[in-house]
């Protein structure tokens, strides 16, 4: 059986200065509590058996909610959850918890909770029930917590439209022996309760005109590697295209990447898709080619090798810079 390898989890040790507001006692309580959720943790993935995945699972989740009522624990990192995802909105406002069940080489769910910061350090958390097995429509459903498109979320995105600040979330899905999935999906709260989902995947810039979605769902070939990601200096989400190996649109565990890459970047309040990210082009005869000191017949070519080496003539012509008096100061 596979290890999820979430590589995307560190890199919250930044968090460790909020411990400062837990006090002592609170503090030696869940570190203690930190010590036998580890070992939990990891059995949620290195379960031989299912049986034994379920009940790892079940005795994680209650300590690890008796944990988190303790007083200001939204400020308590949980950084030796190797195998759970734990992600702080980028304003603080919540933190949310992933993880994969396997239950078998078919049926993989996730699970998860949104962790509110509350003014008194009190717990307000939402469970996430994965409900994406009963769900017709992936792309399409807008849902709340407890009808929850299950994933394991690595990167989350705060942008706003008005007053309405919207988090994306950039997750990973092992869905089944044949194909994976990423997926791009979009949080807000409203009346203080998460919500899922929203027409917010726009295609209005495409040549060729398709409905705006509610969430963008990259499904592909087991171990094809499709990469999505975020690039913080472009703010643009990437990810690459997909195509059929087989000429098998309807198969999605035929698609693997082509070596192009499409994007999302936030225009006025919703995500508008890029087709291509990357659009240079190397020009018909400027292609690079190697230059080769041998010919076909394993000779030497002596013009080469000299072409390689330093001219005595280009040492001669380095100058030695003049040396610069800097001007006195004017005071002001």
């Amino acid at each position: 059986m596979k290890k999820l390898l979430l590589f995307f989890l560190f890199g919250m040790g930044t968090h460790f200065i909020f411990a400062q507001r837990i006090n002592k006692t609170n503090l030696a309580l869940l570190q203690k509590k930190e010590d036998s959720l580890k070992n939990y943790s990891l059995r949620l993935i290195q379960g031989v058996t299912a049986e034994e995945r379920f009940n790892a699972d079940s005795v994680f989740t209650k300590m690890f909610v008796r944990a988190l009522v303790t007083s200001n624990s939204f400020f308590y990192p949980f950084d030796s959850l190797e195998t759970i995802s734990r992600l702080y909105a980028p304003d603080s406002s919540f933190r949310i918890f992933t993880w994969q069940m396997v239950i078998n080489e078919n049926i993989v769910r996730q699970h998860g909770a949104i962790q509110m910061s509350t003014p008194d350090g009190s717990l307000k958390l939402f469970p996430l029930i994965d409900k994406s097995d009963i769900t017709i429509n992936l792309a399409d459903t807008f849902t709340n917590n407890k009808g929850w498109i299950g994933a394991v979320y690595y990167k989350i995105i705060q942008t706003k439209s008005g007053n309405q600040n919207y988090y994306t979330l950039l997750g990973y899905d092992e869905n089944n022996i044949r194909s994976n999935r990423k997926i791009i999906e979009v949080l807000n709260f409203s009346n203080d309760e998460p919500t899922f989902g929203g027409r917010l995947f726009s295609f209005e810039e495409d040549s060729v005109f398709k409905s705006a979605v509610g969430r963008y769902i990259l499904e592909y070939k087991k171990d094809a590697g499709a990469r999505l990601t975020y690039d913080e200096d472009l703010a643009i989400i990437i990810f690459e295209h997909l195509e059929s190996e087989t000429n098998e649109p309807a198969k999605k565990w035929t698609y693997i990447p082509d070596g192009d890459y499409e994007g999302f970047k936030w225009k006025n309040g919703k995500w508008i898709h890029i087709n291509k990210v990357f659009n240079q082009v190397t020009p018909e005869g400027k292609e690079p080619v190697p230059n080769p000191v041998k010919d076909a017949e394993g000779n030497t070519l002596e013009e080469r090798l000299q072409d390689n080496q330093p001219k005595e003539k280009a040492k001669e012509e380095i100058k030695k810079p003049k040396t610069v008096v800097p001007k006195k100061k004017t005071e002001y």
